[in-house]
């Protein structure tokens, strides 16, 4: 399997981080995830409008711009970078999930709005109630799944309530809802394999990028911290932990990127691969966290610093869409 990106996602990847430079540095960042809708909502719709990214995976026959889930997760790779609080991966996923469960009326409905950046909520319900719902309280779009049926429900007549979490800058919500007052608007259970599958990658996507953030960061501080007169980057100890850092990143890059393609191009082991990615990721991920956090030192465990938002992002994001070992288990079975 070639990995390597053309030059049209090369370039797809250089104008989102161009972008994210400007618009979602550390201040920005902050600022998003201390207001009420703790998102940064400007910063979604300029992604938006003038680079489509909510239109990517959409067909162009609904208004999308007929890419893959390669390009969408080129995309939340850089989003994870930045750490940037926009609901790109609960669109997407809500997107995949009417993509694959909904009745062509829905689709036609449901899909142009989506694409022009409308945030969508999907969910799986249990008893009428859904919990960690990713973007649940700024729903445009709101999917769920119950029993055998795919719905669509007025976010207004939902009971939404934000759930306060570790890692401010991902969003999560209690849902309660009346089906009986929703649209059916078709089948759960393709809806639910596909969401669960592109959840899973795209929780792997943005891991990835705050791999990267981590190990951006620790590089450039060993480079200015000098002890007992020399920068701490040229002590060979925490060469070879950056250098395991650097692995751990590269490795994740390889499962993810494996992983997108075969999904996007419907292979017979996509599965396994989101498994294997979803697993390794996850722990790798963790592990880059520790390390930037320990290399920093004491400054790294300050509000002030953002080495605290990568290790709970970390944290975060392994358990969304599944823990590690709960992909492992899965890989496992006969």
């Amino acid at each position: 399997m070639d990995l390597s990106l053309s030059e049209e996602q090369t370039e797809l990847v250089a104008t989102v981080r161009s972008l994210l430079a400007k618009r979602s540095d550390s201040a920005a960042v902050r600022a998003a995830i201390a207001s009420d809708a703790g998102v940064d909502a400007g910063l979604w719709q300029v992604l938006c409008e003038q680079i489509g990214v909510a239109s990517l995976a959409v067909p162009e026959e609904h208004d999308g711009v007929g890419a893959s889930l390669v390009e969408s997760v080129l995309v939340l790779e850089e989003l994870g970078r930045a750490l940037a609080p926009v609901p790109a991966l609960s669109s997407l996923v809500t997107a995949e999930a009417v993509l694959a469960g909904a009745d062509t009326d829905a689709t036609a409905r449901l899909l142009p709005r989506l694409a022009a950046g409308e945030v969508g909520a999907f969910a799986v319900l249990a008893g009428g109630e859904a919990t960690a719902v990713l973007d649940a309280d700024l729903a445009d779009v709101l999917v769920v799944a119950d029993g055998e049926h795919l719905y669509e429900v007025d976010p207004t007549s939902a009971e939404v309530s934000w759930t306060p979490s570790m890692d401010q800058t991902l969003r999560l919500g209690r849902l309660r809802v009346d089906v009986s007052t929703a649209t059916r608007i078709g089948s759960a259970a393709p809806a639910v394999e596909r969401a669960s599958l592109v959840g899973a990658l795209g929780a792997v996507a943005l891991s990835v990028g705050c791999a990267q953030r981590g190990l951006d960061m620790t590089v450039a501080y060993a480079k200015d911290r000098v002890q007992f007169g020399r920068p701490i980057g040229s002590f060979q100890a925490l060469k070879h932990r950056m250098a395991d850092m650097l692995v751990l990143l590269e490795m994740s890059r390889s499962a993810s990127w494996a992983a997108a393609y075969a999904v996007a191009s419907g292979a017979p082991d996509a599965p396994a691969l989101v498994h294997a990615a979803k697993s390794y990721v996850g722990d790798a991920l963790a592990q880059v966290a520790a390390e930037t956090v320990q290399i920093h030192g004491g400054i790294a465990i300050t509000w002030e610093h953002d080495a605290h938002l990568v290790f709970k992002r970390a944290h975060a994001l392994g358990q969304l869409f599944g823990a590690p070992h709960v992909h492992r288990a899965a890989l496992t079975l006969p």
